[in-house]
């Protein structure tokens, strides 16, 4: 069974690999200059294709890899090509969130000197340990644990962190990677059609941008809710309907959540939604969605689906619950994540900020910052090469 999930694997990583051209670019110099060699690299993210790509990069630059994927989306044959590599990796498909902890435990019990976070959860963990002196730094993958590291973390991180979503190259990559992925996984797991129905999307950063505008492109009525008066002003002047999101309640079909904040739709508003409204969250954390205070409330569940759960909710009403709040274009049967392309340039982003960390850490200052502008510049102009933007 091992060698068919590594079969699987291979067959689906030779398409990816061959179409993240960015990555195989520095995988090359990596091999010649090898900043990651005597390090190990700590990491916790999704293990999907696209990650193994990433890193493969990473091992090529002669990191060793102890790694575990986030709850709920770890692929088996993703995981079972990289031991085959050499790799240690922890995790399954079907962990629970408690095996989710456990696996974690393991990865700084494996003492990396460099993190490659989403979400922090490896920072708040050797936080919490008080053992931070072998690290000499990390990066953060999302917005979300960008808020963590800078509020509840701040003063536990004496090492620099540099965070990937606050690139400006990210921040335009998410618009579209995030959007056509999203608009994208609710289609697939649901089968329904987006012409005609009525979208809430809750943020208007550069993911709730997205979304909207894909939906809106496909024949979605979208109204926007954003709590930051120039956003909203934003969202206004590009056509959408702004409201608060109980005056929305009863309007709105599909609430999409994409704030990375917790418990944006919570108890005042499952009191009053719609009956049949569907929930659907593409933050990191499922929190977005108070999905505990959802079933406190609920009178019965019924999972229809992978990905798809009815709760029925008091006064004959009921919703429809996706991916269990959690991150929706990782979840259901086939699920890609965001474009190949898009990771493309995140994970170069990543490697190029992670080689920073290992060769010059100490020209960095410690805590949450956003990535470097000479990588920002240099990643640009490779992105313009590619698309032959210069000819």
């Amino acid at each position: 069974m091992n060698s068919e999930l590594v079969a699987s694997a291979a067959a689906r990583l030779e398409w990816i690999r061959s179409r993240m051209t960015l990555l195989a670019e520095v995988r090359e110099q990596f091999t010649i200059s090898r900043p990651f060699a005597g390090h190990r690299i700590g990491m916790s993210l999704h293990l999907e294709p696209k990650t193994a790509v990433l890193l493969e990069t990473l091992a090529a630059g002669g990191a060793e890899i102890v790694a575990t994927g986030n709850h709920g989306s770890t692929q088996d044959d993703i995981v079972a090509f990289l031991r085959e590599q050499g790799m240690t990796i922890f995790g399954t498909r079907d962990d629970t969130q408690q095996q989710h902890h456990e696996n974690l435990l393991s990865v700084v019990a494996a003492q990396p000197d460099i993190l490659l976070d989403n979400g922090a959860d490896l920072v708040a963990m050797i936080a919490e340990s008080g053992q931070s002196s072998h690290i000499i730094g990390g990066t953060e993958e999302t917005s979300s644990g960008g808020y963590r590291l800078r509020a509840e973390l701040a003063d536990y991180v004496a090492f620099p962190v540099i965070v990937i979503n606050d690139s400006p190259l990210t921040e335009m990559g998410d618009r579209h990677s995030v959007g056509q992925s999203v608009v994208e996984s609710f289609m697939r797991i649901t089968n329904l059609m987006v012409p005609g129905r009525r979208f809430v999307v809750a943020g208007y950063g550069w993911c709730g941008r997205g979304i909207a505008q894909y939906l809106r492109a496909l024949g979605g009525k979208v109204a926007v809710v954003e709590v930051d008066e120039i956003k909203a002003f934003e969202a206004a002047l590009d056509g959408y309907r702004v409201a608060n999101v109980l005056d929305l309640a009863e309007w709105g079909e599909v609430f999409i959540t994409a704030t990375g904040h917790p418990q944006v739709l919570g108890t005042d508003f499952f009191e009053v939604v719609a009956d049949g409204a569907m929930l659907v969250n593409c933050g990191h954390f499922s929190w977005e969605i108070d999905v505990l205070a959802l079933r406190d409330l609920a009178t019965d569940s019924t999972v229809i689906d992978t990905a798809i759960e009815r709760i029925d909710l008091p006064g004959d009403r009921h919703i429809t619950l996706l991916a269990d709040g959690r991150m929706v274009n990782l979840a259901g049967r086939e699920a890609k994540g965001n474009s190949i392309e898009s990771m493309d340039l995140g994970f170069l982003l990543q490697v190029l900020s992670l080689a920073r960390i290992a060769t010059a850490a100490e020209t960095l200052e410690s805590g949450a910052q956003p990535v470097p502008d000479t990588i920002n510049r240099e990643i640009a102009r490779r992105m313009l090469a590619t698309m032959g933007a210069d000819r």
